[in-house]
Formats: C-alpha cells, sequence, structure tokens
C-alpha cells in the first residue's frame, strides 16, 4: 500500500484521470470511407478469413495475432495484496499491458477470469488460443499456477509464461551471475539459503541449478522452517524436490556460511545476526515486497562487503521483472515460438547480465539522474528504462529459439532483425544507418568543445563503440576523469580519448600564435589571442581544425548559436567556406521532415535562400532521402505581395535559372505543401507529386518555430542542427541535445568532406 494519503489519492488519481483505467484500443487502419469499410469487414474481411483457413499461419499476417499477448489472472495471489479476486486484480493486469507496449511494442488484452480450479482454469486459456500469441499467466497462487501452466504448456502451440514463475527467476538468474562475478565466487560452488516455497522461489531455485548450482548446496525453508525430509507440513512434490536429508530445522540452523541468500518471503525474516554467520562478502537478495527480508543499512552493519539486491526501486539492484519478460515475449512473437524454452530463458539471462556489465546508456543515465551506475555491488542488473534491453535481450532470445527448433518463422538475418529493434526505442536509428555506415568508412577526428559536459562524455563513449571516429575533449582533467569514473564510462583519457587542457596544454602558445595570425587586422592583440585560447574553448576548437589536428568540431551544448558562429566563423570561414544555414532533421511518427533555416539567416535574401535549398538537398541525400523542398510562407502562388513570398519567389527564379536536380515548389502554407491534394486543388500539375519532406523559410522566426513545435508538441526527434556551408569543419549543436543527439551529430560529423557541401 501506498506510504502515505497525497501517494494513495496520486496513485487513484493517476488511475482514474483523463480517462478511467491505462488502456484503450485504436484502429490501426484507416476508416474514413466505405471503400475502407467494405476493405476492413464486409465483404473484403472473408478474402483475410479464407487465407487463414486455408493457411492457419497466414494469422500472423492478417491479424493481430502475430503481436497480441494475453495476461490471464484469477487474482489469487496478487503482489504483495494477496488473494483478491479477478475483478480487483484488473488494474495490476492493465498495468502489465501497458509495459508490455512500453517496453516492446507488443499489444496486450487483460483477462480476469473468475475461476479458482486451476485445471478450469487452464480450460479456459486453452479455449482462447485462436486469439493470442502468446499467453502471460500472472498472479495465480501457488501451487495451482504450477498446474496451470503445465497444461497450457501441454496443449496449446504458442508460448505460455508464468511471469512470476519464470520473469522473476531469470532477473534474479541475471543478477546471481553478476554478483558472483562481483564477489569471485561460482555456481558450483556457492552454499544457497532460501525463504520462500512458492511458485517464485521455487522457479528461482529451478533456474539456478540450470546455471550450475548443485542441487545438495540448496536450503530452502518456509513459514515452517527448513524443508527436509520426512516433512510433512504444507508440502506438495515440487517443494519436496528440495528436501534435505538432516536434522537442521529452522533458517538460522542452515544459515552459516552461506554464499546466497534468496528470499522471496517477508518483512523481517532475515536478522543481522544470521548476516554474521554467513560467508565472507555474502550475496543477499531480501526480494519480499514492500518490505524485504532485511534492509540493505541493517546488512550491511554486520557484514559491509554484503551484495544486496531487494524488489524495491528506491534501494540499488532492483530486480524487477520488467527487465524481462516485454523482451522476451518480444523475441518469442517474432519468431513464432511454440513455447518458450530453457535455452530462450538462458538466453534472456545472459542478455541482461551482459549488458549490466556493457557501458551505461545515456538515456538510462537521463531516467535515473543521480544513481551511480557503474557495473558493480550497486549496479548488477541494468535500469529497466535503457532502451539496449529490446535489441540485445530480444535479438538473442530469437536466436535461441531458432536455434532449438521452436521457431515457425526463423529470421533471415538476426543482425537486421537487433538494428529494426533498436530503431523502435532509438527513432533515429534507423535513418541515421546511412550516415553511420558513410562514417565507419573513414576515421576522422572530432573535437567536443565542451568536454565535461555528461551528454559529451556519454556521447564520446558511444562514438568509440560504433564508429571509427577518435574523440578529442576541451576540458580540465581533473573535472572530466571524475565525471567519466561518475558515469561509469570506460573513456581513458590520452588513450582512446585525447584532452584539450586550456589551463595548461604544451600546444597553447602555437594555438594562441594561430589565432592571432588569422585576427591581427580585426583588431584582435597577442593579449586578447592568449585571454581567448584559455577561455573560449569553441575557438580552441576552431583553431584544432584550421591547423588540421582535428576533422570537425562540435559545440553548443550551452550557450547562444550565434555566440559560437561567430567564432568558427571567425576561425574556419576561410577559403570558400561561410555559413549557409542550419538544417534540422525532425524525426516525426509518420516520417522525416527537414527544417532549415533555423538559426543562421534572420531574413535571408534571394541569393542565400536558393544556396540553402541547395544545401539541404546535398544533406538529406545523405540519409538516402530524395528532397523535395517546399518554400513555406504566409503568401500562396504568388497571392500575397507582402511578408516573405516575395523573396521566396525570387529564390525559386534562381533555381529555374541554374536548372538544380531537385524537386522544388512554392511559395506556399505549410498544408499546402505537406498535403498532395489541397495542393493539386490550388495549383493544378504543380511539379511536386506527394508530400514535401523540406520546409525552407524565409525568417528564422518562423523556421525554428516550427522545429521548436514539432519537438515539444508534436513529439519530433530533432538531429542537428546541421551547419551548412563549412564543409563540415563545425557543427553547433542547442543546449537542449541529448547524449543521442550529439552522437548522431557526430556521426554526421564523421563523413569526410567529398561527400558533403
Amino acid at each position: 500500500m501506498s506510504d502515505t494519503p497525497n501517494l494513495r489519492q496520486a496513485a487513484l488519481d493517476y488511475h482514474a484521470f483523463p480517462k478511467p483505467g491505462k488502456l484503450e484500443i485504436r484502429a490501426t487502419k484507416p476508416m474514413a470511407n466505405g471503400r475502407d469499410l467494405a476493405r476492413a469487414y464486409s465483404p473484403g474481411v472473408a478474402e483475410a478469413c479464407l487465407e487463414i483457413k486455408a493457411d492457419p499461419a497466414t494469422a500472423a499476417t492478417y491479424t493481430t495475432r502475430g503481436n497480441l499477448v494475453g495476461v490471464v489472472s484469477n487474482g489469487t495471489a496478487v503482489l504483495g495484496l494477496g488473494n483478491i479476486g479477478a475483478l480487483a486484480s484488473k488494474p495490476v493486469m492493465e498495468g502489465k499491458a501497458v509495459l508490455f507496449k512500453k517496453f516492446a511494442n507488443i499489444d496486450c488484452f487483460d483477462i480476469e477470469v473468475d475461476e479458482s480450479d486451476p485445471e478450469k482454469l487452464a480450460d479456459i486459456v486453452c479455449a482462447l488460443g485462436p486469439t493470442f500469441g502468446a499467453i502471460n499467466l500472472e498472479d495465480i497462487k501457488a501451487p495451482d499456477c504450477f498446474v496451470v501452466e503445465r497444461l497450457c504448456r501441454e496443449r496449446m502451440n504458442i508460448p505460455v509464461f508464468h511471469d512470476d514463475q519464470h520473469g522473476t527467476a531469470i532477473v534474479v538468474g541475471a543478477a546471481v551471475k553478476n554478483a558472483l562475478h562481483v564477489s569471485g565466487k561460482n555456481f558450483e560452488d556457492i552454499k544457497i539459503v532460501s525463504t520462500g516455497g512458492g511458485a517464485a522461489g521455487i522457479a528461482c531455485l529451478n533456474m539456478l541449478l540450470k546455471l550450475g548450482v548443485k542441487r545438495e548446496n540448496v536450503w530452502l525453508c518456509d513459514i515452517h522452517g527448513l524443508v527436509y525430509e520426512g516433512r510433512e507440513v504444507d508440502m506438495n512434490p515440487i517443494k519436496s524436490e528440495y528436501a534435505q536429508k538432516t536434522d537442521l530445522r529452522t533458517l538460522d540452523d542452515v544459515i552459516p556460511d552461506a554464499d546466497l541468500f534468496l528470499g522471496l518471503s517477508g518483512p523481517g525474516v532475515l536478522t543481522p545476526e544470521m548476516v554474521g554467520k554467513m560467508a565472507k562478502r555474502p550475496i543477499i537478495f531480501a526480494l519480499a515486497n514492500p518490505t524485504p527480508e532485511i534492509l540493505p543499512d541493517l546488512a550491511r552493519a554486520v557484514a559491509p562487503d554484503a551484495i544486496i539486491a531487494t524488489g524495491r526501486s528506491d534501494f540499488p539492484n532492483q530486480v524487477n521483472n520488467v527487465l524481462c519478460f516485454p523482451f522476451i515475449f518480444r523475441g518469442a512473437l517474432d519468431v513464432g515460438a511454440t513455447t518458450i524454452n530453457d535455452e530462450m530463458q538462458l538466453a534472456c539471462i545472459d542478455g541482461i547480465a551482459a549488458l549490466a556489465r556493457a557501458t551505461t546508456s545515456a538515456e538510462a543515465a537521463a531516467a535515473y539522474q543521480g544513481e551511480q551506475m557503474n557495473f558493480g555491488p550497486d549496479y548488477l542488473i541494468p535500469k529497466p528504462f535503457d532502451p539496449r534491453l529490446i535489441g540485445v535481450v530480444s535479438s538473442a532470445v530469437a536466436k535461441a529459439a531458432m536455434e532449438t527448433g521452436v521457431a515457425t518463422r526463423p529470421l533471415d538475418d538476426l543482425v537486421a532483425y537487433k538494428r529494426k529493434l533498436d530503431g523502435s526505442v532509438f527513432k533515429s536509428a534507423l535513418l541515421m544507418r546511412p550516415v553511420f555506415e558513410a562514417a565507419r568508412a573513414s576515421p576522422r577526428r572530432l573535437v567536443f568543445a565542451e568536454g565535461e559536459d555528461e551528454r559529451v562524455l556519454r556521447a564520446a563513449q558511444a562514438i568509440i563503440e560504433e564508429t571509427v571516429e577518435s574523440p578529442i575533449l576541451i576540458g580540465r582533467p581533473e573535472v572530466i576523469q571524475r565525471r567519466i569514473e561518475s558515469a561509469g564510462l570506460n573513456l581513458r583519457l590520452g588513450d582512446n580519448v585525447d584532452l584539450v587542457n586550456p589551463e595548461n596544454d604544451p600546444r597553447y602558445r602555437d594555438y594562441w600564435e594561430t589565432y592571432h595570425k588569422l585576427m591581427c587586422r580585426r583588431g584582435v592583440s597577442p593579449d586578447i589571442a592568449k585571454a581567448v585560447m584559455r577561455t573560449n574553448t569553441t575557438a580552441i576548437g576552431a583553431v584544432m581544425v584550421h591547423r588540421g589536428e582535428a576533422d570537425s568540431l562540435i559545440c553548443g551544448t550551452f550557450g547562444e548559436f550565434g555566440w559560437h558562429l561567430n567564432y568558427v566563423t571567425q576561425v574556419l570561414g576561410r577559403d570558400g567556406f561561410r555559413p549557409h544555414g542550419a538544417l534540422s532533421l525532425m524525426i516525426l511518427e509518420d516520417g522525416p521532415l527537414f527544417i532549415a533555416d533555423t538559426q543562421v539567416h534572420l531574413h535571408p535574401n534571394p541569393e542565400q535562400i536558393a544556396e540553402i535549398a541547395r544545401g539541404a538537398a546535398r544533406h538529406v541525400r545523405r540519409f538516402g532521402i530524395e528532397p523535395k523542398i517546399a518554400f513555406c510562407s504566409q503568401s500562396q502562388f504568388g497571392n500575397q505581395g507582402e511578408g516573405t513570398g516575395g523573396r521566396l519567389r525570387a529564390a525559386i527564379r534562381l533555381l529555374d535559372d541554374q536548372e538544380v536536380d531537385f524537386c522544388y515548389e512554392g511559395e506556399m502554407n505549410i498544408d499546402t505543401a505537406l498535403d498532395h491534394d489541397l495542393r493539386e486543388r490550388l495549383l493544378p500539375g504543380n511539379r511536386m507529386q506527394g508530400a514535401a519532406n523540406v520546409l525552407i523559410f524565409a525568417h528564422a522566426d518562423a523556421a525554428s518555430g516550427v522545429r521548436n513545435i514539432l519537438k515539444m508538441k508534436g513529439g519530433g526527434l530533432e538531429v542537428g542542427p546541421i551547419l551548412m556551408g563549412m564543409g563540415n569543419r563545425a557543427h553547433i549543436v542547442s543546449p537542449s541535445i541529448t547524449a543521442r543527439g550529439l552522437l548522431n551529430v557526430g556521426a554526421i560529423a564523421g563523413t569526410p568532406v567529398a561527400h558533403y557541401g
């Protein structure tokens, strides 16, 4: 239950407003006219029905079944609430469905069944088989849950997964695997003492045996004490498998020298005195909710070196099933698995464990600001909001399903599948693919002016992992090193990342003399040049590019665009290079949309507008997209003499004379640019087909305003801004940019000048 009345009311309001509940159903196809109705229902729907009758496997093509999970419960063992009944369990099952959608884009129906007989419940679930691609059993009490799952798995040819058992077991398995890695112990050597003989507890022990633990080293206790041979109280065949032949009877009797305590029972079960009897560097998984078997501070008071996990989010190492179930179902559904077997579960464990040992993602760090997330005693498993989970875990599960012969729709290319999964959470991933491929073809040196910014550090880490580029950081080494360690990054100054210390660098004299030579007839004295090269990291980065010590500068994580542009132009605006405009790529739900000029020219003249269009066309093609450029204004095809229309019309005439190789049209309103039919009504036979994908404005306020509205209200993800006209030697980002955004700009900057303009 919630800790305070305020939290309780907030939770109730969350469920009640603005609509009751947490789910709704939306159509995936248009239903705008009679033609749509005829295809969606009678008579067109008959064609899909006949195809499925002829080949049942086509249900995955013509219906949602291949991406639909049923969450089924009878409400007999709900969270820490116990047997509250099917109806009262509905908020939990709706929540489970929401998690499926949020983390793995799996559609889900929650089904609450008022049936306590396990065999009858299994009959009901099996009868629902034609509806679903998989079944998630939830919150069914033990031992009934074992019966229901066994019967359903025997009779249904789709995955049936009791998450309370196997989801918990998988996450516990991953956490124990990494805890043993940290403590230097092995599965086959450890002694385990477990409390809780329910579904989750037994499943966790079964999983640990599969990982190498010896059955004779497992001591299971429940509310009645140790499970031993000959005990008759509260026993069942599954619990009896862990019965020990011994005279010991209590948890206190068996806890001495235990390497791992696994608690899935209740509060206060493990006392500090018991912890003191455990082996050196004990591993304590106190997973009871909301109050664990022992609080971490009590355990550490006795064993400071203890490695501790709980089921709570306010302590490190939360064992949370959401790390598992969305992704194991995603992989199983995508290959049409007939079951979720041991190999798929072990692959899930390996994926989760490996991800925790890898560098923490920037997105997870942003979601959990202030938390330490370097692999070690307090970070054994990744966070649920780590976007890499779906790609790593689901592809591992799919691979295991194919290798074990349970996949009815095996994938041809696992690498492409993982890339697609990553693209489902990283909006920019698929669109940026050709840019990253070009960047990998030629190693380049990227200098980051704001090298002390954590976003920059995380981007540098990702650049090292995902490209062949070499990051250079400008900043104070002690500050950068401290932040690298705090973020748990694998950046080594002077090794895989270079450093320029503005306070003390051996190249300082070379830099200020270079800057003075460039600026001496613009009022910059030697003293001013010295001061700039000590304090202005953008100018330092630009000088490095000018001197050939870096190939491209990335700056702007703080400060105003024009301020950075001034120094970039001073140093690098030579030999035909000058800023033409700033181009932003907005990734929207229905595809990409480019916008220019958002930054460089406040009121561009016709020549500048034409130049912006030519630059935009070149850059758009870098993403594998053929540009269709619309010049946008309040004026529509010459109907207004005032405003920006005149300058846009003059720019169009310039492009007409130049015979450029891209499609453009205008001037027109934004809706006209994006609506082919509307444009045809206003100007039949115009030169553009379909919707424009590049919008160019003759006023920076308009361009920037559209960009920001799409970003803040339209759910658009911005890539850029891309500084056009500088030969890819500098890019100025916005202060709101994320680490992923910096990685994308780094990939753009990583393309050689020959590819650019």
